[in-house]
């Protein structure tokens, strides 16, 4: 038989924890005032140590001052609005929320019955008409403001009968936050100077610091109840959650805004012009976004040309069904910098053409060969007219009949030419020697398809810059010859900014593209070198759709200067991640972040790792289906 007197006996151990002991009656421990207040002075020992959310959140002081609040290290400042003009245009807090600053901004709501406002509009209403009146009979000039305020007073009261308008009370205030009393006092002019431009009264609390700090507080506490009579229309272009947005109606989807998640869908030929810059340091992903604009303006009907220095767009060439054209020595794809266009619109005739052509292919020699003297230009210009002489290209000719002379013919005509002899040996180099397999056969490659990469990888680092030259005069040509949407891309533009007549070719195709509905990317990481050359500044302020990615210390005072850029835009271009950056068009801009979907991602990405993966994916099915029609055979 089991005895429970001993556990009756129990009593409790007052320094054990109050979670451990034995529970008793309430009776009891009321009946006993000392075990009770024992209780809870443990109690209160007991919660001196547990961590709260309070704890974590409260600053380490709060000191009230006169015109300012110290929270720990920081200064605050509280603004309220005193009065309004009559008339405020939509947005006009824009410029406020757009500050790249820390503040917090609070707006109440008083509504007040329309019912009371009608009487006191019908009182007022009153008083005006008898004013006017008086004046009349006195023969006084009429007031205008009088007559303003009676018709904004009938509009107001029609309003609020129809139901089409409310009447509050409505109060703005704005904390801001700076690390020292000197920059508070600098970001408190300048929002005054911001609200006085709109003509937008206000007013810094004076010892009421702290009341308007509690105001701003996400607590809906209205501690200094400064209002202003307003019906609902005004009160709506006060509305704080904007910023600016770049989404329209049509064209593709360049990335996610990183101020409001909303899409970047833009159309580039909607602008004065379709060129776009792009500028990032290697591997911020400037070649994955403009894959991932080139995938998605291909399915809008868009034809794509790309000059592709680094073999980057095979992949999505080969993806889409493009054609890939490798021009190396040792390829069997030729361009002959000779080639005209068949055909141009317009009132452009035969003899401009080649002028046209001559003044092209001397830019391409003076890369080749090296600058010439006033003698030599005139010699070359001279032996470049009678090389298209001599396949009968004259002002005259039908220029959709003939055959181009090569770079073998003027080397011809230069050695039968007076002191031409030295030209034609510097020109042997690239027709008998070491470089005959670059430009010195007729054209061979095909472009009919809407994606079309020409590479220059395998070439040597010498032969790139009149490479990309001649392809892009090659291009040139076929945009001439028929108007089409076209977007020419040109990777590693600094190729091309190494020379100053290339530069200057760039830069002419960049302001006469317009013409033919054809849209220039230029893609740089060199952005000093860029942006140094007077042709590349001229490139930039040709463009009128600008990308730029993350930026490296050393250019970024350049790109800040270019573009305008606040110091808060110009720490997000030197600390945003792959992908991120600032979407320029036109006169607007948004940070912005590429998203691709993962089908997209595997189209266009230039991670080695992920394209090895890929690589092998392809190979082993492959294998796969080798084996199964070996098992089919057996």
């Amino acid at each position: 038989m089991i005895d429970f007197s001993k556990d009756k006996e129990k009593k409790v151990d007052l320094n054990a924890p109050v979670s451990l002991r034995k529970k008793r009656p309430a009776n009891e421990v009321e009946k006993d005032p000392e075990l009770v207040r024992e209780i809870i002075e443990e109690e209160k020992t007991f919660r001196k140590g547990v961590l709260s959310v309070r704890d974590i959140i409260a600053p380490a002081a709060f000191k009230v001052e006169a015109n300012h609040v110290r929270l720990g290290s920081m200064y605050l400042r509280t603004l309220f609005i005193v009065s309004y003009p009559r008339y405020i245009s939509v947005g006009w807090f824009a410029p406020i929320i757009n500050l790249n600053v820390t503040f917090d901004i609070a707006m109440y709501f008083y509504p007040v019955k329309s019912s009371v406002v009608l009487k006191q509009l019908k009182d007022k209403v009153g008083n005006i008409e008898a004013q006017i009146i008086a004046d009349a009979e006195k023969g006084a000039a009429r007031d205008p403001l009088r007559e303003t305020a009676l018709r904004d007073i009938e509009n107001l009261r029609d309003s609020l009968t129809q139901g089409t308008e409310k009447f509050f009370q409505f109060g703005l205030y704005l904390t801001l936050y700076s690390e020292s009393l000197e920059e508070l006092d600098r970001l408190s002019n300048q929002v005054e100077d911001i609200f006085g431009s709109r003509l937008v009264n206000s007013r810094r609390v004076y010892y009421q610091a702290e009341q308007g700090f509690n105001t701003t507080l996400p607590l809906g506490n209205d501690e200094l109840y400064i209002t202003f009579n307003m019906n609902s229309s005004p009160i709506a272009s006060s509305f704080p959650f904007i910023s600016s947005e770049l989404t329209s109606d049509r064209g593709i989807l360049y990335g996610v805004n990183r101020h409001n998640n909303s899409l970047i869908i833009f159309d580039r030929f909607s602008l004065q012009n379709a060129n776009s810059v792009v500028f990032a340091t290697s591997g911020a992903g400037k070649s994955y976004a403009i894959k991932l604009e080139i995938l998605r303006s291909l399915m809008l009907g868009t034809e794509i040309i790309v000059i592709d220095p680094e073999r980057e767009y095979k992949h999505l060439s080969e993806a889409v069904g493009g054609t890939y054209v490798n021009i190396s020595l040792a390829s069997d794809n030729k361009i002959n910098p000779f080639d005209l266009p068949r055909a141009i619109g317009g009132d452009a005739r035969p003899k401009d053409i080649i002028r046209s052509a001559v003044i092209t292919i001397k830019g391409l020699i003076k890369i080749m060969i090296g600058n010439l003297d006033y003698n030599e230009d005139s010699l070359m210009d001279r032996a470049l007219l009678e090389t298209y002489a001599k396949k009968d290209i004259t002002p005259d000719a039908d220029l959709s009949k003939i055959e181009p002379p090569i770079m073998s013919d003027l080397e011809q005509v230069l050695d039968g030419m007076e002191g031409g002899t030295e030209l034609a040996a510097r020109l042997r180099k690239y027709t008998k020697g070491t470089f005959s397999g670059l430009l010195n056969n007729l054209t061979n490659v095909e472009t009919e398809n809407q994606l079309v990469c020409f590479s220059v990888r395998d070439l040597e680092d010498e032969l790139r810059p009149m490479a990309i030259y001649t392809i892009v005069n090659y291009i040139w040509n076929i945009v001439r010859s028929e108007m089409k949407k076209r977007i020419l891309v040109i990777d590693e533009a600094w190729w091309m900014m190494q020379n100053e007549d290339s530069a200057k070719f760039i830069f002419a195709l960049v302001k006469r593209c317009r013409k033919y509905y054809l849209g220039v990317t230029t893609i740089t990481q060199d952005v000093n070198d860029f942006l140094t050359s007077p042709y590349g500044q001229a490139i930039v302020t040709n463009s009128s759709l600008q990308i730029l990615l993350k930026q490296s210390p050393a250019s970024i005072e350049q790109i800040k200067k270019t573009f305008m850029l606040t110091e808060g835009e110009k720490y997000l271009l030197l600390e945003c991640g792959l992908g991120e950056g600032i979407f320029f068009a036109g006169n607007k801009h948004v940070a912005m972040k590429v998203v691709a979907s993962y089908t997209e991602d595997q189209l266009i990405t230039s991670d080695p790792q992920q394209l090895l993966e890929i690589e092998e994916a392809k190979k082993d099915f492959a294998n796969k289906q080798e084996n199964e029609e070996d098992e089919f055979d057996f």
